[in-house]
């Protein structure tokens, strides 16, 4: 094992390729090669292939009341012929080591391609998605009270406008992540090959009284049979911070001239459209995992974020890993400030450190977990005292695969 090079990237991209059973993208390879750091890859050499990789990106990530580091784990492959050696193990016991050392990062978050990976390497399912395929011929949406105006524009040239407002609401939007122009190239990228058959990639701003409000991404698929159109449209992102924008634009992507459906796969678990749609069960939801996060330094990130309500708990954490975090930490806090340091006193609550990195963002619960055997209370009242303050405003969503 040994750390990356930049001329590692395409063999690595050729290993993830193997792995995920697709033929890649030559067109886009240049973008992914941009947001690539060869310095956090580690790479297993058998003689002169690359069989197994893991990799991470340097982004910020928006925690309840605060933006903070977090190591964003990535590009996660074993060769098919290298498998059962322990080479993904190795990878990621290094990996968090590495993180933790370096000093930088509390946190790590991933996407999981299997979600019975990785929770042994102390990972918590901190945000969950709803994946939806509405049925846009059996929905209605109210009208926007008092409507902006809607215009259509090549990615490109919104890309400014995008950013800003992206800005604006990531920093109050847990579980998204930092964007600097790589990344908007990257995301905004719109090669033949992502087009699957699909029209261009499209963007509609929201203009309201005071500017830009809102975006929504999007494509669409035709489709004909013996009846008529049967269009699809396929919705990458609507970021919106007023309600009359995120109607609007709602309204717009639901209504389109020969469209019969439309889907759209990270929606959170308290999406707005669920209350505004005649009929929820159209929208065609489905739960399924999103985040994952693994505390790396669990006193700096317990610290980091703010909690709903005052709290003050010792919590006795388990970390097979990372032993460093093991022990009592005694939280104390709310929505303006909060500390965590070492302690010797009772604990109120003990777990393990997968069960933090679950409750971090807010979208899992202490008592959810405790229902699970997963958390124990060991003072009358802790639980409750601390499904409250874990909790947050907004339930988290991430709204890209990294």
């Amino acid at each position: 094992m040994r750390v990356g090079v930049p001329q590692d990237f395409d063999a690595v991209l050729d290993l993830l390729q193997s792995a995920f059973h697709n033929d890649g993208d030559p067109d886009y390879r240049e973008f992914e090669r941009d947001v690539f750091e060869p310095e956090r890859s580690l790479v297993v050499d058998d003689g002169d292939q690359i069989v197994a990789h893991a990799g991470g990106y340097t982004r910020d990530l928006t925690v309840p009341g605060n933006r903070l580091p977090a190591a964003h784990v990535t590009l996660v492959a074993v060769a098919q012929t290298h498998r059962r050696r322990g080479l993904l193990t190795r990878m990621m016991r290094r990996q968090l080591r590495d993180i933790r050392d370096h000093g930088r990062e509390p946190i790590a978050v991933l996407w999981a391609s299997e979600p019975r990976i990785y929770p042994r390497f102390g990972y918590g399912l901190a945000a969950a998605r709803l994946d939806l395929d509405i049925g846009v011929r059996e929905v209605r949406l109210p009208r926007a009270a008092s409507p902006g105006r809607l215009s259509s524009h090549e990615p490109a040239t919104a890309q400014a406008d995008m950013a800003a407002l992206y800005e604006r609401v990531s920093a109050t939007r847990t579980g998204w992540s930092s964007r600097d122009d790589r990344w908007w190239r990257a995301l905004l990228a719109d090669t033949p090959a992502r087009r699957s058959g699909q029209t261009p990639l499209r963007v509609v701003l929201h203009t309201g009284p005071d500017g830009v409000d809102g975006y929504a991404v999007w494509r669409s698929a035709s489709d004909w049979d013996v009846r008529g159109p049967r269009a699809r449209v396929n919705i990458q992102e609507v970021v919106t911070s007023d309600p009359t924008a995120y109607t609007a634009l709602w309204h717009f992507l639901t209504s389109i001239d020969l469209s019969r459906s439309a889907s759209f796969r990270h929606a959170s678990v308290d999406e707005p459209l669920l209350h505004l749609v005649d009929d929820p069960r159209q929208l065609g939801a489905t739960l399924v995992d999103g985040l994952w996060v693994r505390l790396v330094d669990v006193g700096t990130a317990l610290a980091a974020r703010r909690y709903a309500v005052a709290v003050d708990l010792v919590i006795d954490v388990t970390d097979a890993l990372l032993p460093e975090n093991a022990g009592r930490w005694h939280v104390t806090g709310d929505r303006e400030r909060s500390r965590c340091v070492r302690t010797t006193a009772p604990a109120d609550l003990a777990c393990d450190v997968r069960d933090l990195g679950a409750v971090y963002l807010g979208g899992s619960t202490m008592t959810g977990l405790a229902t699970a055997g997963r958390v124990r209370q060991l003072r009358h009242g802790a639980l409750a005292e601390a499904t409250g303050a874990f909790g947050w405003d907004l339930a988290p969503v991430g709204i890209e695969v990294f």
